[in-house]
């Protein structure tokens, strides 16, 4: 009779402590709880190339411009300046590479194609609306006035968070061995954004585009 009352009062004291040990609550905390877990809701999905630290949205972007020139003589097929400009959005600068035509004849002394460089810096916006401001600088293969540079000006709607269309209105400077030329245009351009659905650069687009 002793040895059973002797060995329930080890039991109720084991038991005791243990519910109070330090060691119990250090396992309690590494349990995982339901509680604990986070469910990602819509429009959580963080792409890698997304600053952090000043949260500026980062993006591809793909553009094609049809210009014409307004200060050259000859028909519509001579005037028109096709173009192709793919970069890349960091936040309010769009740094890209563009190749196109000078002119859409093929028949001419020259060479019409070219590559360029083109940073552009969105200078103004509200809602759907923004100016940009660009500078670019490129070179025209085969051509007596090779080496080219433009600056030019964007007024541009967007239709969707993906979606833009821009009137532009620039000029190009043409510098050769022995001659140079300028020449101004017009145009239009349409840009495709490369961004992800439920993305955070999506969402910060889409308050951007109702913003007051």
């Amino acid at each position: 009779m002793r040895l059973l009352f002797t060995t329930s009062i080890l039991f109720m004291t084991w038991s005791a402590f243990a519910q109070t040990s330090p060691v119990s609550h250090i396992s309690k905390v590494l349990i995982p709880h339901v509680e604990h877990k986070t469910i990602a809701g819509k429009d959580t999905v963080i792409e890698s190339d997304t600053s952090k630290e000043n949260k500026e949205p980062r993006y591809y972007y793909l553009s094609v411009n049809t210009d014409v020139f307004v200060n050259t003589k000859g028909g519509a097929a001579k005037r028109f300046s096709p173009a192709v400009e793919f970069g890349r959005t960091y936040g309010i600068f769009d740094i890209g590479l563009a190749t196109g035509r000078l002119s859409s004849l093929r028949s001419t002394n020259d060479s019409t194609h070219y590559i360029e460089f083109r940073p552009t810096i969105n200078i103004f916006s509200a809602g759907r609306f923004a100016e940009g401001l660009c500078l670019g600088g490129g070179y025209a293969f085969g051509a007596k006035q090779a080496l080219m540079t433009e600056i030019c000006n964007t007024i541009n709607f967007n239709i969707t968070a993906t979606v833009a269309i821009a009137v532009t209105q620039g000029y190009y400077f043409f510098d050769g061995a022995n001659s140079s030329r300028n020449t101004q245009y017009m145009g239009f351009s349409f840009t495709y954004n490369f961004l992800k659905k439920h993305s955070t650069n999506m969402r910060r687009k889409k308050e951007t585009l109702i913003k007051d």
